[in-house]
């Protein structure tokens, strides 16, 4: 396992955002890692998370290197009352992962991964991303369902749910996750699997960090790849009705080891796409096709040979190469506005809408994905774990993009617009999509049986709520 022992560092208290000094002085005794005050060098940087229209100013961001820096900041919280806002890779899509004159627990330094192939488990710390993750187990011929971006954090993916490439074949990452090592509120360390606090293992599969700073997780693998048949298929814009319609008939029959991702978008100035559709609306289908590679093909060949496909990126590549395909199209700094929901199916009604407001992208940035869900996914009993809608057909991620705040403002009334023409169709919203939307909206991801439950295992693993910032469950 690789570990990070790094020297102690205390900056200054800067002018603008006071500490209790005492306070301080007592983490610093306490920490391995490094401690990053509002004056000090490289502040700046520290604080951007990966959302670039999100703007915050802690008073200290605590970079820890290992569980006991975890336990010391989360006390240091306790005793000043101040916010406390917890980073693994910044993804957070309203920026949840850090706050205004509170404290940044960073685990970005927790690096530790170990494989055991012929176990075929991993175990991995809070601060690894998921392409890291990636190249440790696709060295053994392993993987685990993870995010589409490598840049995203393990933990509050996992924490969410995870959906990923592989999760029609090998479940959600929740479903793949065997135990997990965290620091509760009042700084006790604890184990939670389906043998040692279950109630709190059936928690953090889906109900996110509300009940303390996971540490470590460990996850079942899967034998992927390394090569697996995948990438995008495009189309023109105008073909998409005609497209959806197709695609609903043939992905509704599609085996377990096919996941797709529906996209709808500008075609990017990339070395890749020809010169003339630099620019031009496109729709296209991206799928992973995660088993024997003939198999692949023959299920392949009638969305290739649909209508009249503009790029067929669509091909044998290392499953690590496919895992990094959005990279180019999620860079860390441009400005991001999501709103999501689940639908049953894609119905007519459903693909009119879609086909309407696709045609109204502005930014050669912003592309809205449609995650394929069922197969292992919905096999999972519906109350195995605190996430939702495994019975939901689909998930729309309507995401608004731009460089920086130019055409920002524009770009975010398209998403809601989307939205709410969508609105008669929903029937829940995956939890890591939502924006700071309401403790209503965080109920609705639950529904109300499951927000019950993850209300009084809050009211026994963090009564103060001192883990608010984030989609909270209040304790009260």
């Amino acid at each position: 396992m690789h570990a990070f022992a790094g020297r102690k560092r205390l900056h200054s208290i800067g002018s603008t955002l006071k500490l209790d000094d005492a306070a301080l002085r007592e983490l610093e005794r306490a920490f391995r890692g490094e401690l990053v005050t509002s004056d000090a060098a490289g502040y700046d940087e520290q604080r951007k998370v990966w959302n670039g229209s999100i703007d915050r100013a802690p008073a200290l961001i605590a970079r820890c290197a290992d569980g006991g820096d975890v336990g010391a900041a989360i006390a240091f919280a306790r005793r000043t009352g101040l916010p406390l806002a917890v980073r693994s890779g910044g993804h957070s899509f309203p920026g949840l992962s850090v706050c205004d004159g509170g404290i940044v627990l960073d685990t970005s330094l927790m690096k530790g991964i170990t494989v055991d192939a012929e176990a075929r488990t991993a175990r991995v710390q809070a601060g690894v991303l998921w392409g890291e993750l990636d190249h440790a187990t696709q060295a053994f011929g392993l993987a685990t369902t993870g995010g589409i971006v490598t840049h995203t954090g393990v933990a509050g993916l996992t924490l969410g749910g995870g959906i990923g490439w592989l999760q029609r074949k090998h479940g959600m990452t929740v479903d793949n996750l065997l135990s997990a090592e965290l620091v509760a509120a009042n700084g006790e360390r604890v184990r939670a699997s389906e043998a040692e606090n279950p109630d709190l293992f059936w928690g953090l599969r889906g109900g996110g960090g509300n009940f303390g700073v996971v540490t470590e997780f460990e996850f079942r693998l899967h034998e992927v790849g390394p090569t697996v048949l995948a990438g995008p298929i495009f189309w023109r814009m105008e073909d998409s009705p005609r497209l959806l319609r197709f695609y609903r008939d043939w992905a509704g029959d599609a085996p377990d080891e096919l996941m797709t991702i529906v996209i709808h978008r500008r075609a990017p100035s990339l070395p890749f796409v020809p010169p003339e559709l630099h620019g031009e609306l496109i729709a296209g289908v991206a799928c992973c096709w995660c088993g024997s590679l003939n198999e692949g093909e023959r299920a392949l060949r009638p969305l290739k040979q649909f209508g009249n496909p503009v790029l067929d990126l669509c091909e044998p590549k290392p499953y690590v190469q496919h895992q990094s395909m959005f990279d180019p199209s999620y860079p860390h700094g441009w400005w991001y506005y999501i709103r999501a929901c689940d639908v049953p199916e894609l119905s007519d009604e459903v693909i009119d809408v879609t086909a309407e407001h696709a045609s109204a992208i502005r930014s050669p940035l912003t592309g809205f994905p449609i995650w394929q869900l069922g197969g292992a996914v919905a096999r999972v009993d519906e109350n195995a774990t605190a996430y939702n809608g495994r019975s939901a057909g689909y998930t729309f991620n309507l995401t608004a993009i731009t460089d920086g705040p130019d055409g920002f403002a524009k770009e975010r009334d398209w998403s809601r617009s989307f939205w709410s023409a969508l609105e008669p169709y929903h029937s829940s919203v995956y939890v890591n999509f939502l924006m700071e939307e309401g403790e209503e909206r965080i109920r609705e991801a639950y529904g109300a049986e499951k927000y019950d439950r993850l209300k009084a295992l809050k009211r026994r693993c963090d009564p103060d709520n001192l883990f608010r910032l984030n989609q909270n469950i209040p304790p009260d």
